[in-house]
């Protein structure tokens, strides 16, 4: 297990130490995921959930998992998508329009679920696979959410961001975002895009691709033998 928090880590070595499954040997780590402290083609899996959005390089942190894996190996990793928190995106944008005359990036950037099979690719996995879920949070306000988003450590983390968030432009922010989303019973809802994304580390004895005309049934074939009437395009 690791982190670049050692307060995490060493909340998590005492949950584990307070378990029923106590005899489950880990090891704990205190590390970048920018610069893994990990040896290459030692690791059958590498799982990661709800962490790699905050890296500066995403393609060369996920290429160094795929060098940390044996062949074979398994990369499982969940991230917040670009459509997470688009409620409070919109809001913050409109009220610093009329409140500034300009924006400033509130939210960090996320990478959108088109990008995702290429940032497999780009890392060198193999049989890439991508999946999508959002989950809608309802919250009684929208101060309430970013209260709940600072407690998560979730906020911005861009280094260009306007440091200073005026009280005008909050206010309108909150409410601006109660105009446009809230429900007809006062609450406001915050969208989280979760990105799922697979790939194996290359190893020849997985499946792959047949060479391009070398197939060996036709769709004419196939329309026969199935009896179906409608025509090919």
């Amino acid at each position: 297990m690791m982190d670049m928090s050692h307060d995490m880590i060493k909340r998590c070595r005492e949950m584990q130490e307070n378990s029923s499954d106590s005899k489950l040997e880990t090891l704990y780590v205190v590390g970048d995921e920018e610069f893994l402290p990990v040896k290459q083609r030692s690791l059958d899996l590498v799982i990661s959930c709800l962490g790699l959005h905050w890296v500066n390089d995403l393609p060369g942190t996920m290429i160094q998992c795929r060098m940390a894996l044996k062949p074979d190996g398994l990369f499982l990793v969940s991230i917040l998508g670009g459509e997470t928190l688009r409620e409070l995106r919109i809001a913050c944008t409109v009220a610093q329009m009329e409140r500034e005359g300009g924006i400033s990036p509130r939210i960090s950037p996320l990478a959108q679920v088109r990008d995702a099979g290429n940032l497999l690719t780009r890392a060198g996995l193999a049989l890439p696979a991508v999946d999508v879920d959002e989950f809608t949070i309802r919250y009684g306000s929208a101060l309430e959410l970013i209260e709940h988003l600072r407690s998560m450590g979730e906020t911005n983390a861009l280094l260009q961001r306007n440091q200073i968030l005026k009280k005008e432009t909050a206010l309108a922010t909150a409410s601006i975002y109660q105009s446009m989303f809230g429900g007809e019973d006062g609450s406001i809802p915050a969208t989280f895009q979760v990105i799922y994304m697979t790939g194996w580390a290359p190893d020849p004895s997985q499946q792959k691709p047949k060479r391009r005309g070398s197939a060996n049934v036709s769709f004419e074939d196939l329309q026969r033998e199935f009896g179906t009437s409608q025509q090919t395009p």
